[in-house]
């Protein structure tokens, strides 16, 4: 079973963090201020399938490895911790702060100055999972390592 959750789970994991991501900065950058509104205060309703998606990916991802620390299995169980702390500390508060802002219409500096907190630890974790779907898939020999 843990061979099928993981990488639904993953790329679910991976594919809800760039949508969130790319929701922001295109609103950000070309939408008016009602569009900021509307994305800020859909994407705490987001965590309700992102939240599950990761603890699927981690604890799958676990079982799959059976306490391999080695290889490729062992750089992706590194990658996790960093991966869960940035949600738990940063993305998701930093996802409900923005969201009560929005809500109360209050886009002012602390508002973008936390938006560009939350941008960057997003980033950081859609490129920690992007490298673990790779990862994933050089173990599962769908992809191959480039020749020199």
């Amino acid at each position: 079973m843990p061979k099928a959750i993981h990488p639904i789970a993953g790329a679910l994991a991976l594919l809800t963090i760039v949508v969130f991501w790319v929701s922001t900065v295109m609103s950000e950058l070309f939408g008016p201020p009602s569009a900021i509104v509307a994305v800020k205060t859909a994407i705490p309703w987001g965590l309700i399938v992102l939240v599950p998606a990761l603890m699927a990916a981690g604890g799958s991802g676990f079982a799959l490895s059976k306490g391999n620390s080695g290889g490729l299995s062992g750089i992706k169980r590194k990658r996790m911790p960093i991966i869960a702390a940035n949600g738990i500390f940063i993305l998701i508060p930093t996802a409900l702060f923005l969201a009560f802002k929005a809500r109360a219409g209050e886009l002012d500096a602390i508002f973008y100055g936390v938006q560009a907190v939350e941008l960057i630890a997003g980033a950081v974790n859609i490129s920690l999972l992007s490298l673990n779907m790779r990862d994933g898939l050089y173990m599962k020999g769908r992809l191959r390592p480039r020749s020199a």
